[in-house]
């Protein structure tokens, strides 16, 4: 599937050095959190002073830093995406977080620039939590899309005994 971004993305992505920084920024959102959870992959600026906080403003929204590795999966049309996310373990409010809900959460990534965080370059698709891990210094997220692969194509079959009106 191709995508449409910036030259400046692009040539941000491709340079073998550059002043670009591409940041993913992380939003985890459930009905049983009072908010959702905001995260980003680079102390662009400071957020707070005390407590002394780096992070990225996007669109008006705080995302503060936490150092998170990101793993997508191919971008084909065959597989439905998925990705992990390994993230530091400064915080203990993110596993509290977890274990307080019920029902998979479910997790948004988006890719900015750090020049221009307010301009979304590419949205991957929401996706659900399916599994969380953790110990005491690494939470691991492992995220999937609910797609239509596995859903029986055709839904049903047009028997007589299940469509009478058609025979």
């Amino acid at each position: 599937m191709s995508r449409t971004v910036s030259n400046t993305f692009r040539k941000a992505l491709y340079a073998r050095e550059t002043d670009e920084v591409a940041v993913c920024l992380m939003t985890v959102t459930h009905p049983e959190l009072s908010e959702p959870i905001r995260l980003s992959t680079d102390p662009t600026q400071r957020i707070s002073i005390d407590p002394m906080i780096y992070g990225t403003v996007s669109r008006g929204e705080n995302f503060p830093f936490v150092p998170i590795n990101v793993v997508l999966s191919e971008d084909s049309d065959d597989t439905a995406p998925t990705a992990s996310l390994e993230i530091d373990n400064t915080d203990l409010s993110l596993i509290a977080a977890m274990r307080s809900i019920t029902q998979a959460a479910k997790v948004k990534l988006e890719m900015v620039l750090a020049s221009d965080p307010d301009t979304v370059e590419i949205e991957f698709p929401e996706m659900m939590v399916s599994a969380v891990t953790y110990n005491a210094s690494i939470i691991s997220f492992t995220l999937t899309v609910d797609g239509l692969v596995a859903e029986p194509f055709p839904g049903n079959a047009f028997l007589p005994s299940t469509f009478p009106g058609l025979f």
